[in-house]
C-alpha cells in the first residue's frame, strides 16, 4: 500500500491560462488581446463583465428592442474600463469574429471563476492577484450614453467574405 504523502504545491494561478492563451500563436490577434486585457481581474468580476457585453453584442446584431440601449449602458457605465477595454478588442473585427472571439473568452473566464470557487471553498490559497485597475471609475471620456448611435459597417460584414470597407 502506497502512503499517502502530502506535498505543498504553493499557491495556484488563476491567471496561467489567461497568460497562455495570451502567448498562444495559434489563437488570433484578437484572442490574445482579450486574454491579456483579463490578467488581474477578480475571476467572477471578469466573467460576469464579459458575459454581460458577449450577451449585448449579440442582442444588438440580433436587432433586439433596447439592446442598443443596453450596449450604450454598459459603455457609458462609471465603473472602471475593463468592459470598455474588451470591446474595443474587438469593435470593427466584423460581428462574425466579434460574437466568436467573446464567447472563447467567456468560456475561458467561466472556467477561471469556477476554479476560483472551488480553491475558496477548499480553502486551498491562490496566487495573490494584482488587479490592472487602479480605480474603480473611468480613465477618461465616456462613451456617450445615447442609445441612437449608428452601427458601422462591420456589424454586416464578414471580413472573410472579402471586399473592403470604403470610407465616405
Amino acid at each position: 500500500m502506497f502512503d499517502r504523502m502530502k506535498i505543498d504545491l504553493g499557491r495556484f494561478d488563476l491567471d496561467i491560462q489567461l497568460r497562455d492563451e495570451a502567448l498562444d500563436e495559434r489563437n488570433s490577434p484578437v484572442q490574445r488581446m482579450l486574454a491579456n486585457a483579463a490578467i488581474g481581474v477578480e475571476p467572477y468580476d471578469a466573467y460576469y463583465a464579459a458575459r454581460e457585453l458577449r450577451e449585448t453584442l449579440k442582442a444588438v446584431f440580433e436587432g433586439e428592442i433596447g439592446a442598443k440601449a443596453r450596449l450604450a449602458r454598459v459603455l457609458s457605465n462609471e465603473c472602471d474600463d475593463f468592459q470598455r477595454c474588451l470591446y474595443y478588442q474587438v469593435a470593427g473585427r466584423g460581428v462574425v469574429q466579434m460574437l466568436d472571439a467573446m464567447e472563447w473568452f467567456e468560456e475561458i473566464l467561466k472556467t477561471r471563476a469556477l476554479l476560483s470557487g472551488e480553491l475558496l471553498r477548499s480553502k486551498k490559497p491562490s496566487a495573490v492577484m494584482v488587479n490592472p485597475y487602479v480605480a474603480p471609475e473611468p480613465d477618461g471620456p465616456l462613451v456617450s450614453p445615447s442609445p441612437e448611435f449608428k452601427e458601422g459597417a462591420s456589424w454586416y460584414l464578414h471580413s472573410e467574405l472579402g471586399g473592403e470597407i470604403e470610407a465616405e
